[in-house]
């Protein structure tokens, strides 16, 4: 227990004279760096948070959560009978199509992904019902296309315009194997904030896409949506039983090294990050350690008058852990005063310095995301309170052995 003795002296050592000015610039030195080390490691992790939730919640938004892909036979529609077994875990299913085409717009081409449903449900996907920014969904009909809004962009493409998409089918005429290819009306342009979404992706009407891919039964898929995608690995096994003549996977199958890399990097950011508050420990210890001599003859004449090793211990300690505490309760605030605003500081430094801090078509996503995680700030500030505890030792120790006879000899 810390008495209030101990408390006067400490408080009043972390006011250093004058003359000891070094002294202060080593305490400012290490009060910011401690904060800053915790304020970056919030700010850094919280991104990283975000940015996996955000791109989670755009693909599982956007893409199935498991795909059931035939062999040599069709699914047949009978075989979802299965699946009312899962009732509590599917949240609905569709027959699909995926293939790649060009589209052609005056002289511009560009490659792309075909999406196309059976039953021509486009509406069912809340991540393109809710992101219609032109034209709407009630006419999405033959020979009409809903489009991204990046690939709106870069083509200068708006709701009406006609364009021409080329598939991978041929049609053999006189002349050879000529590739199929269809004009399309542009009836919306959607916009899911993921940049690879917007720009390769587009929707067309199942009855075209019958046509222009000449399409087989082996070619549809059944995708099927869960009420709680992450608990797909869960339920993944149930299905790869129940379609067990057909290829079953899921959407962590198809990007397990992705969030894989994401988890990799935020681990190494932590522990690259920590080392900042490491070294700003350091000069916590620098600075006891000078205090320490330039107050050799105070601790000899406390000890005198009584004070015992341990409290001569407990003050520097008090003075290394109050910089410390101070400095992290600063590092939270300002982490999360950043990580909160990350979006407005972004724009605001974009506009003045005319730079791109987080391009889409790098990141995917349009805007910087942020989660702050209370977990996570706990960890970093338990984690830079121990740093600091550890740092803080030696110094007491040093000053509580000193032999107050030695310290006075020669005053």
């Amino acid at each position: 227990m810390i008495s209030k003795i101990e408390r006067v002296i400490a408080f009043r050592y972390l006011k250093p004279k004058k003359k000891e000015g070094f002294l202060k610039v080593i305490s400012i030195f290490s009060f910011m760096g401690i904060a800053l080390g915790v304020a970056i490691l919030i700010i850094v992790m919280s991104v990283m948070d975000g940015f996996r939730t955000e791109l989670v919640n755009k693909i599982l938004g956007f893409n199935p959560h498991i795909i059931v892909k035939p062999y040599d036979k069709k699914i047949i529609e009978s075989e979802l009978n299965k699946l009312n077994e899962l009732n509590n875990y599917i949240a609905r299913t569709s027959f699909t199509f995926s293939g790649q085409g060009i589209l052609i717009n005056r002289e511009n081409t560009t490659g792309i992904l075909v999406r196309s449903y059976k039953n021509d449900d486009i509406n069912k996907i809340d991540l393109i019902q809710n992101g219609i920014i032109d034209g709407n969904l009630e006419s999405f009909n033959e020979n009409t296309i809903s489009i991204g809004k990046e690939l709106a962009i870069s083509l200068d493409l708006i709701v009406g315009d006609e364009i021409t998409i080329m598939s991978t089918s041929n049609l053999q005429t006189p002349f050879g194997n000529l590739p199929l290819q269809e004009k399309f009306k542009i009836s919306s342009v959607f916009s899911t904030g993921l940049a690879e979404f917007d720009q390769n992706v587009i929707f067309m009407p199942f009855a075209n896409a019958n046509s222009l891919f000449e399409l087989s039964e082996l070619d549809i898929n059944l995708e099927i949506f869960l009420k709680k995608p992450e608990k797909v690995e869960q339920v993944k096994n149930q299905f790869i039983k129940m379609f067990s003549d057909h290829y079953v996977y899921s959407w962590t199958d198809l990007n397990k090294s992705f969030f894989g890399a994401l988890k990799v990097e935020r681990n190494v950011m932590f522990i690259i990050l920590t080392l900042i508050i490491i070294v700003a420990a350091f000069n916590i210890i620098s600075g006891l350690t000078i205090l320490v001599k330039n107050k050799t003859k105070e601790i000899a004449i406390l000890r005198t008058l009584g004070i015992s090793k341990n409290s001569i211990a407990r003050i520097f300690f008090l003075i290394g852990f109050t910089i410390g505490l101070l400095a992290t309760i600063t590092g939270v605030i300002m982490g999360v005063l950043f990580s909160y605003y990350i979006e407005e500081i972004r724009i605001l430094i974009t506009s003045i310095f005319n730079i791109s801090l987080f391009p889409e078509e790098i990141y995917f996503l349009s805007q910087m995301p942020s989660e702050i995680n209370l977990t996570y700030i706990l960890i970093v500030s338990l984690f830079s309170l121990l740093i600091t505890f550890f740092a803080t030792i030696f110094p007491s120790i040093s000053a509580a052995k000193l032999d107050p006879i030695q310290a006075l000899k020669y005053e």
